[in-house]
C-alpha cells in the first residue's frame, strides 16, 4: 500500500509554514545547515531522567501489560501486542519511534506496520478503533511513555519539538520548516504544551526555542526545560488526550 497516496485524518499534521515575520525574526536559524551540538547538560538530564522514569513506572507497566492480556481474552478482537513501532526523524536522522498499541489489530495495516510506516496505525486517530484500555491509555497521554526508551538511547530528548513520521517530517521541511533538521525531537516540546488550543501547530514556539538554546548557558537552558516539562505535566493531568 502506498502511503503517499493514503488519506489521513487532518488533526494529524498540525505544523503550519513559517511565515516571512517568522523566517526575519529568527534568520540565523534558518541560515543553519548541520544539526546543533548537543548540550552536556541535557544529555546527562535526558538520561538519568528517562532510566528514572522507566525504572519507577516499570510495575505499572507490568499491570498495564496484564490488562491488555485480560481485555484481550475477553474481547477476542482486542488482542495483541502492547507494544508497535513506526520510523520517525529527530535532528534529521530516522530512528524506531515506539508507542504503545491504541486500537484493535484488524485496524491495522499491517503490510505498513512491516516497513514501518506511520499510516499503517493512522486509525487511532479515530475513537471508535480504540480498544478500551487504548482509551484510557490516550486520554492521558500513556502511549507515549516507550520514548522514554528511545531518549535513554539518545535518540531524543525529553524536551524539543516533536519527532514526526517520516513522511510528516519531509513535508515539514518542504513547507519550510528546518526545527527537526536542527536539533533533537522530545516528549514535550515549547509548542506541544499548547495542545487542544487554537496555538497548537504554530511553528514561532520552536524556533523561540531553538533560539534559547543558541543563546542560553547549558544551566538556564535545563531551566527553561524543567519549566516546559512542569507546563506539559499539568496538561497531561487534565487527562485531555485525544
Amino acid at each position: 500500500m502506498n502511503s503517499a497516496n493514503m488519506s489521513e485524518p487532518n488533526e494529524a499534521f498540525h505544523y503550519k509554514p513559517p511565515d516571512e515575520n517568522i523566517r526575519q525574526k529568527y534568520k540565523h536559524i534558518f541560515n543553519l545547515g548541520n544539526p546543533l551540538d548537543q548540550r552536556t547538560a541535557k544529555i546527562i538530564f535526558d538520561k538519568l531522567a528517562a532510566a528514572l522514569v522507566l525504572f519507577i513506572i516499570f510495575p505499572f507497566l507490568l499491570i498495564l501489560k496484564f490488562v491488555f492480556i485480560i481485555e484481550g481474552l475477553l474481547i477476542s478482537e482486542n488482542k495483541g501486542p502492547m507494544f508497535f513501532s513506526y520510523k520517525a526523524v529527530s535532528a534529521g536522522k530516522i530512528f524506531e519511534k515506539y508507542k504503545i498499541r491504541l486500537i484493535k489489530m484488524k485496524y491495522i495495516d499491517h503490510e505498513g506496520a512491516k516497513r514501518g510506516d506511520w499510516h499503517a496505525y493512522s486509525a487511532e486517530w479515530t475513537p471508535a478503533s480504540r480498544t478500551y484500555v487504548g482509551r484510557f491509555v490516550k486520554k492521558f497521554y500513556l502511549d507515549e511513555i516507550p520514548q522514554f526508551f528511545c531518549v535513554l538511547k539518545g535518540e531524543m530528548s525529553i524536551v524539543g519539538p516533536r519527532p514526526l513520521a517520516v513522511h510528516h517530517y519531509e513535508r515539514d521541511i518542504k513547507q519550510g520548516n528546518v526545527a527537526r533538521a536542527l536539533i533533537k525531537g522530545g516528549l514535550i516540546g515549547l509548542g506541544h504544551v499548547l495542545k487542544g488550543t487554537p496555538k497548537m501547530g504554530e511553528p514561532i514556539y520552536e524556533y523561540e526555542y531553538i533560539d534559547q538554546y543558541l543563546k542560553l548557558s547549558s544551566m538556564k537552558l535545563l531551566w527553561l526545560d524543567f519549566q516546559i516539562i512542569w507546563r506539559g505535566f499539568k496538561v497531561i493531568l487534565q487527562g485531555k488526550g485525544l
